[in-house]
């Protein structure tokens, strides 16, 4: 890896279905050949919230690197309309090839966490070979009951925390233009009973690019499982467990999970 490489930084904001979303781009000097890598954050994430993993991508990879808070996350603009229990789906068929498009981004490595390895997948599913490779981490592919059980912790974790500085809901009203929308659609959304039945294990056979599948051993919001059938029904899909790690690698074991993506993009 090239850990040493500067890195620089250029934040922009582009319009995409009407929407304003910011982006952050990532170019190392002496940048290498390959295909760009595209992060796509957590159901609870923004472009803020990745921190220094960008740049410390780009550096151990030599790979420009791009993100950006999806439309009602960070400070993008909201798409006023109340969320479906299809927004993953949604997210991958109509908002992540208009922003790739906006952004003039071609064939990139989307590098996807929790709803973000999600919306990779599908993406992966929708449209075969519209990627040079996909990193799914601590991904989703149906609904367990550890990500139910996971979700209600943090929804009572959000509610003892309303109004007290320092506590959950403040950290991420610091990230994001309206926290309590952000919360309440992903908290609310995975716990209904129509989402209970998403399931794309069916479709995963679809998906034309190499895949890898990351995940922490010890994560909280889903099983081992989950990143088993990615190997199983992805045709040549890899996948890798981390030691010592839950459900955020790139937080907690971020030079484990930069080594496994190097090794896997070399």
């Amino acid at each position: 890896m090239n850990a040493g490489m500067n890195v620089v930084y250029q934040p922009s904001r582009v319009t995409v279905h009407g929407l304003e979303l910011e982006v952050g781009c990532w170019t190392p000097t002496g940048e290498g050949e390959g295909a760009d890598l595209v992060l796509l954050h957590e159901g609870l994430g923004s472009l803020s919230l990745w921190r220094d993993f960008p740049e410390q991508l780009a550096a151990a990879t030599g790979r420009q690197v791009w993100a950006w808070s999806r439309q009602g996350y960070g400070a993008s603009g909201r798409d006023p309309r109340p969320r479906t229990p299809d927004y993953l789906e949604i997210e991958a068929r109509d908002w992540l090839p208009a922003t790739l498009k906006a952004l003039c981004i071609e064939r990139p490595v989307l590098v996807g966490h929790s709803d973000g390895g999600s919306i990779a997948l599908l993406h992966g599913i929708l449209f075969p070979g519209a990627q040079a490779g996909l990193v799914a981490i601590a991904p989703h592919s149906w609904v367990e009951e550890e990500s139910l059980a996971g979700i209600r912790i943090a929804g009572q974790s959000w509610r003892d925390s309303m109004g007290k500085s320092g506590g959950f809901q403040a950290r991420l009203a610091r990230h994001h233009g309206d926290a309590d929308r952000v919360f309440a659609d992903w908290h609310d959304t995975w716990l209904s009973p129509p989402f209970r039945d998403w399931d794309i294990r069916g479709r995963l056979s679809a998906i034309a690019c190499p895949t890898l599948a990351v995940q922490g051993r010890q994560d909280e919001y889903a099983t081992l499982e989950q990143i088993h059938v990615v190997r199983d029904r992805v045709s040549g899909a890899q996948a890798a467990i981390i030691e010592d790690c839950g459900h955020s690698p790139h937080r907690e074991q971020p030079a484990a999970l930069l080594q496994i993506i190097h090794n896997f993009l070399d």
